[in-house]
């Protein structure tokens, strides 16, 4: 992780801990209150509970701008590199699912990160990495295999967050690599993810020919 990364981060956690923001957590671990099913009411969902509810409306808000901007891409858009040193869409897409599938081991299977077996490293280390092997590695795939990583991805961590209650995702990983982190801010952080990677996609688009 970059110096530069590591304080955007460290400042997006601490926001997300600072105390102005406590009375809200407090009345959403608590309340019973859902949110209706209208994708632009974030809050508490039906089938997990109330912090938990409001992650995932989070999520799949932030996975509908994703989906609008590579509607009708071909292959050649989807390769399509701006310089020697961008990464294409398809790239960032399997970059957005990799993201999301270590995550999912980190926090619901308590691995470690980066230790994962070979199998799973062989599958997801180069679009996570990206850089040249990436451009090299990741191209010649229609909209649909892009799709079909992210959506099997989204599907597994939506399962495994049901499972889980909001003492699981308050509680805190003291070993993290940027300092004390609990769950939730692991898991905004997939969000936000894909909130910079949506701009880069959206540019990226507009400079296809």
């Amino acid at each position: 992780m970059s110096k530069m990364k590591n304080s955007r981060r460290s400042f997006l956690c601490a926001t997300a801990l600072s105390p102005t923001l406590l009375p809200l957590s407090t009345s959403l671990l608590h309340s019973p209150a859902q949110t209706a099913d209208n994708i632009n009411e974030i809050g508490p969902k039906t089938g997990y509970t109330p912090q938990i509810g409001t992650l995932v409306s989070m999520m799949n808000w932030m996975r509908g701008p994703i989906m609008y901007a590579i509607r009708g891409l071909s292959v050649s858009d989807l390769d399509y590199l701006h310089d020697e040193n961008s990464n294409s869409i398809g790239a960032m897409l399997l970059h957005l699912a990799a993201t999301e599938k270590y995550y999912q081991l980190n926090t619901f299977d308590g691995l470690p990160w980066g230790n994962w077996d070979a199998k799973i490293s062989a599958e997801w280390d180069t679009p996570m990495d990206l850089g040249e092997r990436g451009r090299q590695m990741i191209k010649g795939n229609s909209l649909d295999y892009y799709i079909e990583k992210l959506e099997t991805v989204r599907e597994h961590s939506l399962k495994e967050l049901a499972k889980r209650d909001d003492e699981w995702l308050l509680s805190v990983d003291k070993s993290w690599g940027w300092g004390p982190t609990n769950n939730y801010c692991k898991w905004f952080h997939v969000v936000e993810h894909e909130s910079n990677h949506n701009g880069q996609i959206k540019y990226i688009s507009s400079r296809i020919s």
